[in-house]
């Protein structure tokens, strides 16, 4: 069944004939995690780097950060059954998108945001698509573990290894 994972979102799943997907990453990043042994796989859509206590008290969701999101992402697949030192990593997105003349950076920002917090927590990346001038879509086979990506102007359909 194909789980759509939309913009400041996140989805955990284990059951092998999940797929999770989400579109028309930007200047936003992906997050995807999978635990081949216990069969747990997360995806996780976020938007910012890092979040405010105005942010998260207006009810914005913690999954449009990288701060808040990252950690739930992996808490939640902890909770599932994954083990941390069994996690294959991968990252995509981190476009320049909407400003050509890079003044915000956002997607920059949000790729340095990913590492750096995934340092701090001892993660190591296994694979990442990032940077450039393209949207992309991501997806995960929860079963296989297998990651596609795609750009959304097709000059990019392969595996993420």
């Amino acid at each position: 069944m194909n789980l759509v994972v939309g913009v400041a979102d996140c989805r955990i799943s284990k059951d092998p004939g999940d797929m999770l997907i989400t579109y028309a990453l930007g200047s936003c990043i992906a997050v995807v995690i999978h635990d081949r042994i216990a069969g747990v796989g997360g995806l996780l859509h976020f938007m910012l780097p890092e979040s405010s206590s105005e942010a998260l008290q207006s009810g914005k969701s913690p999954y449009m950060f990288a701060d808040t999101g990252i950690s739930l992402l992996f808490r939640q697949a902890y909770r599932a059954g994954a083990e941390k030192n069994r996690l294959q990593v991968r990252i995509a997105g981190g476009a320049q998108m909407m400003d050509s003349m890079d003044s915000f950076e956002v997607g920059k920002r949000n790729s340095l945001a990913t590492r750096k917090i995934l340092w701090k927590a001892g993660v190591m990346v296994h694979g990442e698509d990032v940077g450039g001038r393209f949207a992309r879509t991501v997806s995960l086979e929860v079963g296989s573990g297998r990651v596609r990506l795609r750009s959304l102007d097709l000059s990019v359909d392969r595996e993420l290894v």
